[in-house]
């Protein structure tokens, strides 16, 4: 199967195994705007990306010229991830800053491709303890019992998750237009 096959069926494979999960998922996030509250972000490499862009989907613009920019932000600023990194060890460089930024309420949406990042998962166990929803975008092994809800590409390959990852924030920012 070609790359282009293979695209096309993890994308119908997610989609089917993952419907409910995503509209969950953006129902949970719509509420916690809708609150007053704040979308908080982290990933590494690739994933690092797509939370950039998911939050600049929302205190920019997604496809709706006329909505209000939402709070949202991407825990990938350079300074202080190398300076935690430094001084704490990389496993801490997500879960201190969000010690410092979230507060009850606030959505955290940790992306992992392979869902054993550290990093990445550490973010998620402060966000619980301080009591925010808790998301995680992750493949087919991701660590679930993590977040509060999970959505998990059904494919073991990075390159498929990515693109996966990319679509299902797309249909959030679907989901945010429609409710703003």
């Amino acid at each position: 199967m070609n790359s282009f096959e293979q695209h096309l069926q993890v994308t119908t494979d997610t989609y089917r195994e993952c419907e409910q999960d995503i509209k969950d998922v953006s129902d949970v996030i719509v509420k916690a705007l809708k609150a007053g509250k704040k979308i908080i972000l982290c990933g590494n490499g690739g994933s690092a990306a797509d939370a950039q862009h998911f939050a600049a989907e929302l205190t920019g613009r997604f496809e709706n010229t006329h909505r209000t920019p939402l709070p949202a932000i991407a825990l990938n600023d350079v300074s202080s991830i190398t300076a935690i990194a430094n001084d704490y060890g990389y496993d801490g460089v997500f879960a201190r800053t969000l010690s410092a930024l979230g507060n009850e309420g606030d959505v955290i949406i940790a992306i992992s491709t392979s869902g054993k990042s550290k990093s990445v998962l550490n973010s998620l166990i402060v966000g619980r303890d301080k009591k925010m929803h808790t998301i995680l975008l992750t493949g087919r092994t991701g660590m679930s019992k993590y977040a509060d809800h999970s959505i998990n590409v059904q494919s073991a390959r990075t390159s498929r998750i990515q693109e996966m990852h990319s679509l299902i924030l797309h249909m959030i920012c679907e989901a945010i237009d429609d409710a703003f």
